[in-house]
């Protein structure tokens, strides 16, 4: 049962992202960022905060701090999630401006962010149901590929950010 609501999440989620960037026309100029992508930067640094607490926590035996850390990676990507939403519904896709060698290093990291964050949501969600439900050896065989793809999905959305609107 939980492969099917992990698998059915996973698809209403990627369909609603992709729906948002393909449905609404491209409104966005390049400049100073509004309130929205800010906060998502911002909530993207903070999840990467708790995943390494929470990965921090788990090395030395603290289960329960690990928990939270993670629930609290969870919570802050899902409102991330939600912001990204709202934002892309009101102003399209922003376009990277940097010419040059810049622009290869922004492709190569936004590629890799976008296939990776797309791959983030059955892991996380088959992750959080294990270790939730107490089977910790298999929320361990995952939480191992889960964990990288997270952080990095979280730390180059930052990188994302800035080089999109502070270049």
């Amino acid at each position: 049962m939980a492969k099917w609501v992990v698998g059915a999440l996973t698809v209403v989620v990627c369909l609603l992202v992709m729906s948002v960037l393909y449905a609404f026309p491209g409104r966005a100029s390049p400049g100073e960022p509004g309130i929205l992508p800010t906060l998502n930067a911002v909530l993207n640094g903070s999840a990467a905060v708790f995943l390494s607490l929470g990965f921090y926590f788990i090395k030395r035996g603290s289960r329960e701090a690990h928990r939270r850390s993670m629930l609290m990676a969870t919570a802050l990507s899902g409102v991330f999630l939600v912001t990204y939403l709202l934002h892309h519904a009101q102003v399209g896709s922003v376009p990277f401006q940097g010419q040059g060698a810049i622009r290869a290093v922004y492709f190569a990291i936004l590629i890799p962010h976008v296939l990776l964050a797309t791959a983030m949501v059955p892991l996380v969600l088959l992750t959080l149901y294990r270790g939730l439900s107490g089977r910790f050896l298999q929320h361990k065989k995952v939480a191992r590929y889960a964990w990288p793809i997270w952080m990095f999905v979280s730390v180059s959305g930052v990188a994302v950010y800035f080089m999109l609107y502070h270049l």
